[in-house]
């Protein structure tokens, strides 16, 4: 919206030819003037400082002079409100040279030239720039002009509604005076109601129209109250705003004389501060360099004292270093122990599931042993049974060759076999070959079995009592290589305390140390446990035999 050239028209004696230049506040002053030297005297020129350099304060402050400057114009000779029109920001300008926003400040410095009393001179001095430089001030033009007439219109739309609010009184006192006339003749209805009962009947046509007068007379009366609040509302408005502009006027009065105070206080301040940052730096600089130089004695005894302590630490790491190889062959060995006992370990985890499968076997070995003694018991009862059959048959074989050998004589051996025969049948004497069979097959069966469980669990035994030596001996090599690995790690423990080592390390050897330990523990407690366990199979062995010979000389 701007262009320099169109700055350049006034005949300025500020430079302007760049958009740095403008942003001082110094080059729009001069245009301000040159627009209306009545109104922008050199009174309120001299509050523009010229020598701002790049101050970025200074500027600020100029700018807003100017823009005060200018919302004034517009507002006491030119009679033209600008507040909806979107005002500059003038700490852009002043500290970034934004171009936008001094657009835009130009924008509103051409206003006043195209709305001032020489606005026909200036109109026809931009007539004669270059046809670009005419096509951007034209739109800014336009663009203030539409702005100013948006603001007329409101002030219009204003204006019509204090016109309808006029006429909203006026309804309202002609309401009240309709209202009275019909209080009037309500009163006079209500004397004829008094004086007549046909009113009362809906029926007939006078109290059809008291009924609708009656109607008609409470709508008006709340149409009535109705305008009277509101009224009565705007009424009061009127006195509140009426009171603010009062006081706003005596406010903005006070304010101004007491910004023009602080704004030249300000300026002033702003001067001093600049010259007081410069002044701090500078002792600030001073400062650090003294401090610089004095820590420059100090920090040279440190780098003797860093020295002498560096050639310490040098010593005793070249030590520590020494100690940590000890360790780390150590630290070997243990982990091999570790290794060998987590063998053992599983060794010992894998005979431990041997003995409970021995075990598992005994317990059905014995259920079996139970089983084929009473098969033995009830092979006992049915030979004992036999037996008996076979002395009775003896017993009635007998009386009958003692009837045979009374009836017949004593030297015919044919006819006493012949009676034999007829007395046995055949049926008796295959059942008793069978049964004979059947007794001798079982007795030798009893034996075998018996014979073989036996030899099966001695020969168990003898494997758990061999097993239980070897871990005992494994056990004991285990011990003792613990105890040495242990007698090893405490010995390197105080030969790194007596050389000041650090706790990392010292608490390393003491996890390596303590690690092995727990499991040599472990391994004792399942030794026990397995020989305890083997201790009672052997037990059960030793009782199963006795029984086993106690009920064999039962049974001989």
């Amino acid at each position: 919206y701007f262009n320099t050239k169109s700055i350049q028209t006034f005949g300025l004696e500020a430079p302007c030819k760049t958009v740095d230049d403008l942003t001082s506040g110094v080059v729009m002053a001069q245009a301000l003037q040159k627009i209306d030297i009545v109104y922008f005297t050199d009174n309120w020129i001299s509050r523009i400082k010229p020598e701002v350099g790049d101050n970025w304060r200074l500027k600020i402050s100029n700018l807003k002079k100017v823009l005060k400057g200018i919302l004034d114009y517009n507002q006491e000779v030119l009679q033209q409100q600008i507040n909806d029109f979107t005002l500059p920001d003038i700490n852009l300008i002043g500290e970034h040279s934004d171009a936008a926003e001094l657009g835009r400040m130009l924008q509103l410095i051409l206003g006043c030239a195209v709305n001032c009393e020489q606005k026909q001179e200036n109109i026809q001095t931009i007539m004669m720039l270059e046809e670009s430089v005419q096509h951007v001030v034209m739109t800014a033009i336009q663009e203030l002009k539409k702005t100013v007439e948006d603001l007329n219109d409101a002030l219009v739309t204003k204006e019509e509604i204090a016109q309808r609010c006029h006429e909203l009184d006026m309804q309202v006192a002609a309401l009240q005076e309709e209202r009275g006339s019909l209080l009037a003749e309500n009163q006079i209805l209500m004397e004829r109601l008094n004086q007549s009962d046909s009113i009362e009947d809906l029926n007939s046509p006078v109290g059809r129209r008291h009924l609708q007068l009656q109607t008609q007379l409470e709508h008006l009366q709340e149409e009535t109250f109705r305008m009277e609040a509101a009224k009565d509302d705007y009424r009061i408005h009127c006195r509140e705003l009426e009171k603010e502009l009062t006081e706003l006027r005596g406010q903005n009065e006070e304010l101004t004389s007491l910004a023009d105070e602080a704004q030249t206080l300000k300026d002033e301040m702003d001067v001093l501060r600049h010259s007081s940052d410069k002044v701090s730096k500078l002792e600030v600089m001073v400062e650090s360099y003294k401090k610089k130089l004095e820590d420059l004695g100090d920090l040279r005894r440190q780098v003797k004292l860093l020295e002498e302590k560096n050639t310490l630490y040098m010593q005793n790491t070249v030590s520590l270093e020494e100690e940590v190889r000890k360790a780390n062959t150590t630290r070997g060995q243990l982990e091999s122990y570790k290794r060998q006992v987590v063998e053992l370990q599983n060794k010992l985890s894998e005979e431990s599931k041997k003995t409970d499968k021995m075990e598992f076997e005994y317990k059905r070995l014995k259920e079996k042993v139970d089983s084929l003694q009473k098969e033995k018991d009830r092979m006992r009862s049915e030979r004992d049974s036999l037996k008996e059959t076979i002395e009775e048959l003896r017993c009635v074989k007998a009386q009958k060759e003692q009837l045979s050998t009374g009836m017949v004589p004593l030297g015919s051996n044919e006819g006493s076999d012949s009676l034999a025969e007829e007395i046995i049948t055949p049926e008796i004497r295959e059942k008793l070959i069978r049964l004979q069979h059947e007794n001798n097959m079982l007795k030798l069966a009893q034996e075998g079995s018996d014979n073989e469980k036996i030899a099966l669990l001695q020969s168990l035994l003898e494997d758990a009592n061999s097993r239980k030596n070897e871990l005992e001996t494994e056990n004991r090599l285990v011990n003792q290589r613990l105890i040495e690995g242990q007698s090893q790690v405490e010995e390197l423990q105080r030969s790194l305390q007596e050389q000041g080592s650090k706790a990392e390390d010292v608490s390393t050897t003491k996890l390596i140390s303590d690690q092995p330990l727990r499991p040599s523990h472990l391994l004792l407690f399942n030794e026990m446990a397995r020989f305890i366990t083997l201790q009672r199979s052997e037990q059960l062995l030793k009782n199963w035999k006795l029984q086993k010979r106690s009920s064999w000389g039962c049974s001989h």
